[in-house]
């Protein structure tokens, strides 16, 4: 499970089969030019008229992969049912940022499912898109440059405390988070940067999409 199957020193776009709003896979796409497809999401690139590398999963969904090979896609099967395609996908990637477009509509278990890999494979730098939001697990220093008033939502997957925070309508500094306890959805920015850390893995940072470029900064800050 630690093998790399598609090595790249370019961002990564990954499209999963789910359908995604007109016009989000090219908003990708400017950002995270390369195109990797998580099993049936090759057909979903194909039907915007992108073809990707590569397809990656366990491609017990797929049906067109004879002809995926024949357009010069590699194909990577990986049989395990241990994860989901989309963690086959970022244990097999390297990249210096993933952006993921498919994996956050149609199912709610699907779209929990690839939420919680965020937290499982946080040293991977993954943001993924949905129809309004984007979601990226949050950095052991989150900076983000937003303007005033947007929301900023703080959604933990595990039980944390914030140790300090800067730039929002409420801080979370000493503030206790934990999934069925106390969440920090519907937060502000104040304007200008957002600063905020926690005492260990496992919070969501959920933004609106107009923030991705913010976003892609944020991910883009060395830790420490």
């Amino acid at each position: 499970m630690d093998s790399i199957l598609f090595d790249s020193s370019e961002k990564v776009t990954l499209i999963g089969a789910a359908a995604q709003p007109r016009g989000l896979l090219d908003m990708a796409l400017e950002r995270a030019p390369r195109l990797v497809a998580a099993d049936g999401g090759a057909d979903r690139a194909l039907e915007a008229g992108r073809a990707p590398e590569a397809v990656i999963g366990d491609l017990d969904s797929a049906t067109s992969v004879d002809h995926w090979r024949a357009q010069g896609i590699a194909v990577h099967r990986i049989a395990e049912q241990e994860t989901t395609d989309l963690e086959k996908c970022l244990y097999s990637l390297r990249a210096p940022l993933i952006l993921g477009c498919g994996f956050l509509g149609e199912r709610t278990d699907h779209a929990l499912a690839a939420m919680s890999a965020l937290v499982a494979y946080r040293a991977r730098p993954v943001i993924l898109l949905g129809e309004q939001d984007l979601v990226f697990h949050c950095p052991e220093r989150l900076v983000l440059d937003l303007p005033e008033g947007l929301p900023v939502s703080f959604f933990p997957l595990a039980p944390v405390t914030g140790l300090h925070s800067s730039g929002l309508v409420w801080g979370v500094a000493g503030l206790g988070l934990a999934p069925g306890g106390r969440i920090g959805t519907s937060n502000r920015a104040a304007g200008g940067r957002v600063e905020a850390g926690f005492d260990g893995p496992g919070v969501l940072v959920i933004l609106p999409l107009q923030a991705l470029d913010a976003a892609i900064a944020a991910l883009s800050i060395p830790a420490g």
